[in-house]
């Protein structure tokens, strides 16, 4: 699924070419992804032009003046920038024409979402009930050793816990983990203030290293040109069970925690 560093990368990759260009024509190709597609949709977006893309969490903001297309890419939703005489192929189902370019939605497995708001975005139910952003000033140490008190789960599964914090998607929270030294199976509330300002650091390091690696492309996910990225490729733990820790030569293990995979080093992570 692309999280936080994805979506942030397909964003980037689209800042250059689509803002403040106006939608000729919009074709839905198919009426619903994980939810239904609005049909209006192609009449709401015709003659209307982009003054801005936005990330929150892992949904993609398209600001269209006076109301709003909120877009998640599910599990294996990507957008590329095609030319318009390029013929869809079989999982493009949304395709917005801005005359000299196309916005192409492709979802092999339909669980992407598509909506349109004309009220303020942020109060949408997709996004009213995200967590915080790990990548704005508000968290820090302070704030995730508040919020961990809270919670006697394992770290890792309440790391990935959109409601409390946004985008910190499988990858990311084992080596988020692995990075601050902290055991993906501690209690959430048995990590000290000291540690909690490491791992707080640790987070923002991980997707922002991420975002400069382009992504993880571990499935579906490329960018909007068709590339893929490349972070996956430096992971210290992830999807590296039985491979020597990278710090100590450890053997990495790998555990199911909430349904996922977590990979952990157990002599660098306490």
């Amino acid at each position: 699924m692309p999280e936080l560093p994805e979506v942030e990368v397909s964003r980037q990759g689209l800042l250059p070419y689509l803002p403040g260009k106006t939608v000729r024509a919009a074709t839905v190709r198919t009426p619903r992804l994980r939810h239904e597609i609005p049909p209006e949709l192609p009449r709401l977006l015709s003659g209307r032009a982009l003054a801005g893309i936005a990330r929150r969490g892992k949904y993609l903001v398209f600001d269209f003046g006076g109301g709003w297309l909120i877009l998640h890419l599910g599990m294996s939703g990507s957008l590329r920038l095609v030319a318009p005489e390029t013929p869809p192929q079989k999982h493009d189902h949304v395709d917005l024409d801005f005359g000299d370019t196309v916005l192409r939605l492709r979802d092999p497995r339909r669980f992407g979402v598509l909506a349109w708001t004309e009220a303020a975005p942020e109060t949408h139910p997709l996004l009213a009930v995200l967590g915080i952003e790990p990548l704005s000033p508000e968290f820090d140490g302070r704030w995730l050793h508040a919020a961990l008190h809270r919670r006697s789960a394992p770290v890792k599964p309440v790391l990935m816990d959109g409601h409390l914090l946004v985008g910190v998607g499988n990858i990311y929270a084992s080596e988020s983990l692995f990075r601050a030294g902290i055991s993906p199976l501690r209690a959430a509330n048995r990590i000290a203030a000291g540690r909690c300002d490491r791992l707080a650091e640790a987070v923002r390091e991980t997707l922002a290293d991420s975002i400069a690696a382009g992504g993880s492309s571990v499935r579906d996910y490329v960018h909007s040109d068709g590339g893929a990225g490349c972070f996956q490729l430096s992971c210290a733990v992830y999807d590296r069970d039985g491979a020597p820790c990278p710090a100590c030569g450890t053997p990495v293990r790998c555990t199911r925690q909430a349904g996922r995979s977590t990979y952990w080093c157990p002599r660098c992570q306490r």
